[in-house]
């Protein structure tokens, strides 16, 4: 008996012992992993070629706490695999999608990674294999786009939607604690479903039917994005009445469980930035508009644009400002907390973008805790490795995620080096009204921004 098999805690005999996962991105590859260490075996398929090549060496295209030990060891054990395609010889029983949903131009969702690899499934697949979904997807997908591509493979099969639920930071222990929704059309592949997946979890929850797990991750996240929303709306109606929101809200909610609101910032990322679109894309087809849903949206996706024609405004409006400016931009991954090195969906793109257009002739700088330089090159920015450095060059700083590295800058040290007029700017409130800095150098936060008049 083989060291792996002694370690497995799927039995050898399990009858879906063998797993199939497509689409190795965040949710993919942190799947695989999982599965592949409790002792499933599991083959994974990617369709690019350069991330293959990495997974195959046992190492991520990502930061993701926890999980490049555990990776290299299952490569290294064979537990995982990775392909650009089905093998011709795959035994898995069990086909789990995790590929990517983006949303077009328009807003809508973009269903063709869901509607190629439901394709290339059908053309391996067995009578019995039990398909899962786990993509995000628009209310009805898993009947409408996948089983009905894949019954054109004329065998019996099985379909279940159970969705991702981690969080970007922390999902190598998520997967193993949190409980996983399993929606499916009969007992007996819910059933089937469950056994899987209490191999990592010990809570499985099994819902009425496929959509009812559809709409509950498409629930889960649009609540985020628009308590977030509030927040941000807190935020605007301070700025517009001289108020503080971070006062507001961290006083209204201290000791008060009614009260539990976030502190307002940047919302984006590859789920909250997209799945209210997906929920409203999801309901016209009855007749319903979800304004709340909406409008929350649009607030978290204007704040950037306000926030860049007031600090414009602000630095118009002072003649001490050069005409060509250094703005830099700090935390370019979409959050900092947990920690995460993805820049998809991230705010800093929209903000660099009507910084440009305002400030055509300005050198634009990057610097983030995680990110790597060549992506941040990547992004349009001139990356920097030292923060000290690239405020202190700046005329205009801003802190854009909430990663606990930029709370504990010395700024009140650090501004003795800058020459002004300069401003930092906060999203997320990091040193309230205590800072005390050299003669021009100016600190404004969202939801803060009466004392801007410091600077006219």
């Amino acid at each position: 008996m083989t060291k792996s098999m002694i370690d497995s805690q799927v039995p050898h005999d399990f009858p879906d012992r063998n797993i199939c996962i497509l689409g190795l991105g965040f949710v993919g590859v942190t799947l695989a992993t999982a599965m592949a260490e409790v002792g499933f075996q599991v083959t994974g398929v990617e369709i690019r070629d350069d991330v293959v090549a990495k997974l195959q060496s046992g190492s991520a295209h990502f930061f993701e706490p926890g999980l490049s030990i555990q990776l290299k060891k299952v490569i290294e054990n064979g537990r995982l695999k990775v392909f650009n395609k089905i093998p011709e010889d795959c035994q898995a029983t069990v086909f789990i999608i995790t590929v990517g949903t983006p949303l077009d131009e328009h807003q809508k969702i973009n269903l063709t990674s869901i509607q190629n690899i439901s394709q290339d499934i059908g053309k391996r697949l067995k009578p019995g294999d039990l398909v899962i979904l786990r993509s995000t997807v628009k209310l009805g997908t898993t009947r409408s786009v996948v089983r009905e591509t894949l019954k054109t493979a004329q065998v019996n099969f099985e379909i279940a939607f159970c969705p991702e639920r981690t969080v970007e930071g922390q999902a190598m222990a998520e997967l193993r604690y949190l409980p996983q929704v399993i929606g499916a059309d009969s007992l007996a592949t819910s059933v089937r479903a469950g056994h899987i997946f209490q191999f990592l979890t010990p809570t499985v929850l099994r819902v009425s039917d496929i959509e009812t797990a559809e709409m509950i991750k498409l629930i889960d996240n649009t609540k985020r994005d628009v308590i977030f929303g509030f927040s941000n709306e807190v935020a605007r109606l301070c700025d517009a009445s001289g108020l503080s929101a971070e006062e507001v809200i961290s006083v209204g909610r201290f000791g008060y469980s009614r009260t539990d609101l976030p502190s307002p910032g940047p919302v984006g990322g590859p789920c909250l930035s997209k799945d209210s679109h997906i929920l409203a894309q999801s309901v016209s087809a009855f007749g319903i508009v979800p304004e709340i849903t909406l409008a929350a949206r649009r607030v978290n996706e204007t704040q950037p644009h306000e926030v860049v024609r007031f600090l414009k405004n602000l630095i118009q409006q002072n003649p001490q400002f050069p005409s060509k400016i250094k703005i830099s931009l700090l935390g370019i991954a979409f959050k900092g907390k947990p920690a995460t090195d993805d820049i998809r969906g991230t705010t800093a793109k929209p903000i660099l973008e009507e910084f440009k257009k305002s400030f055509p002739m300005a050198e634009f700088f990057g610097f983030d805790p995680v990110v790597d330089p060549d992506a941040i090159q990547g992004f349009g920015l001139h990356p920097k490795t030292d923060a000290r450095e690239v405020i202190v060059q700046s005329h205009l700083s801003l802190i854009l995620n909430n990663h606990p590295f930029f709370a504990s800058l010395p700024l009140e040290q650090w501004s003795k080096e800058m020459k002004g007029p300069s401003i930092i700017y906060d999203f997320w409130n990091n040193f309230g009204r205590n800072l005390s800095l050299a003669p021009d150098i100016y600190y404004i936060a969202l939801g803060s921004h009466k004392f801007a008049k410091e600077i006219v």
